[in-house]
């Protein structure tokens, strides 16, 4: 009487993990024919949520920032207010330290001038504020919307589980990290990069990474979420060459992986005095079951805990609102700069001339106009795509696309999580691995854009 219903709650918890995961991976991962071009149902959902907001694109933007600002400054003058974001769980949204509270306003103000033509023309010009607004800012808030609701799919019942477990034997022998890392990488590349960074310095707060370990994961498997990907790729106008860019990331990402721990400065890095050596995770290996069953095992076991409807929808709209109100700021301002930079001065065509020659030596067109967009990614990996969208040749284009999405370590997003995490990363450290991810990414590129764009 006991197997029945044992048996009945397997096919539940199976029947859980299979329905959202499918789901998910049709969202996410199957391409799709449509509108002339090849695109997946993320991407379709994200252009006709654009296309419906339409003339109200501006007001919407203006109305998000204004109000991330005014909630964050409230936040830190009230106390009960904090209070009150603490019970909501959105504290990591609205109470920031100065620094990024001072970013925030910043990103408001840059908003408020752009829309209205206010200040400097650097500010609001069509090359410059307005692209960072309006087709950054814009992309980002229909993306992330529909990524957000329709990401737990993928993440949260079990998907990730089965393939992390599937590719622990391979994390072990070709990256020298622990299997566990495999759940790790999987956040980044199939949600976000940010995502997976917070999974893997939580790992290393709980003892289950050394700080190497951590540091590695966190530079090497947070390169390709496909939000960032799509947003990136259509931007810079190769949507029907979507799954060519995206190849070419994955195996840069991949070749990056398996090199980048054994050169410096990975290879360097030490543990912290306060560090005590990693958890034993290897009970796995005891286990008398075949990998394809231990693989089931954790994906029904994962899908048991994955959230009800309320917990889905709460946890995504949070999604939302971080990528949203903390993001979209963030990504006007340095945008907006980084453009002025690149537009209005001669700064970026000084420190990018040695690369001219090296571009022209690979056969790449319009040379002189793409050699900025391989220094500016450290600081954000939208400027690439946003500076190299005027560039005529489409195979330069494809490069340009191809290893903005690999260079990894903009300081908007990933770099900050890092420099603020225990893992106690340097500037100077992040700049290298920057470097080696370009060196490394740039004539894989070349190869592949030749491939596939002849």
């Amino acid at each position: 009487m006991n197997e029945a219903p044992q048996h009945g709650s397997d096919e539940a918890s199976l029947r859980r993990f299979l329905v959202p995961s499918l789901l998910g991976a049709a969202v996410f991962l199957c391409p799709i024919y449509y509108d002339g071009a090849w695109t997946i149902l993320l991407g379709v959902a994200a252009d006709s949520l654009k296309a419906g907001i339409g003339g109200a694109m501006p007001a919407f933007l203006l109305s998000i920032v204004t109000v991330s600002a005014l909630l964050t400054i409230a936040g830190a003058l009230n106390p009960r207010l904090q209070e009150r974001y603490r019970e909501h769980g959105v504290t990591q949204v609205f109470d920031v330290p100065v620094f990024w509270l001072s970013l925030r306003l910043l990103g408001t103000i840059c908003a408020w001038l752009i829309v209205f033509e206010l200040g400097p023309e650097f500010i609001w010009n069509e090359y410059t504020g307005a692209v960072a607004l309006f087709s950054l800012g814009g992309t980002i808030v229909t993306i992330f919307l529909c990524a957000s609701f329709l990401l737990p799919m993928l993440t949260d019942y079990g998907l990730m589980e089965f393939i992390g477990t599937l590719l622990q034997p391979l994390f072990r022998r070709l990256f020298t990290l622990p299997g566990r890392a495999a759940v790790d990488a999987l956040a980044s590349w199939l949600a976000a990069a940010a995502v997976g960074v917070l999974i893997t310095i939580s790992q290393y707060e709980q003892g289950f990474y050394s700080r190497r370990e951590a540091i590695v994961i966190a530079t090497n498997f947070s390169i390709t979420s496909l939000p960032f990907c799509l947003f990136v790729i259509e931007f810079i106008g190769l949507r029907e060459h979507f799954f060519s860019v995206y190849a070419t990331i994955v195996s840069i990402g991949l070749c990056c992986a398996v090199l980048l721990p054994r050169l410096p400065p990975l290879r360097g890095i030490q543990p912290l005095p306060q560090d005590k050596p990693p958890l034993d995770v290897q009970s796995e290996d005891s286990d008398k079951l075949g990998l394809l069953s231990k693989a089931l095992v954790a994906a029904k076991t994962r899908a048991a805990t994955g959230p009800d409807l309320k917990q889905y929808l709460a946890t995504s709209a949070k999604h939302v609102m971080d990528i949203w109100m903390g993001l979209v700021p963030l990504v006007i301002l340095i945008g907006t700069l980084g453009l002025a930079v690149a537009e209005f001065t001669p700064v970026m065509q000084i420190l990018s001339a040695p690369l001219i020659p090296v571009l022209q030596w690979f056969g790449l067109p319009d040379a002189d106009a793409a050699a900025p967009t391989f220094m500016v990614g450290f600081l954000d990996m939208f400027l690439p795509a946003a500076i190299g969208q005027g560039v005529e040749s489409e195979l330069t284009r494809f490069v340009i696309a191809a290893v903005s999405l690999t260079q990894l370590i903009y300081l908007s997003e990933v770099g900050s999580l890092l420099l603020r995490s225990a893992l106690k990363i340097n500037v100077l450290t992040l700049l290298g691995i920057f470097v080696m991810r370009t060196l490394i990414g740039f004539p894989i590129a070349v190869l592949a854009a030749n491939l596939f764009m002849n």
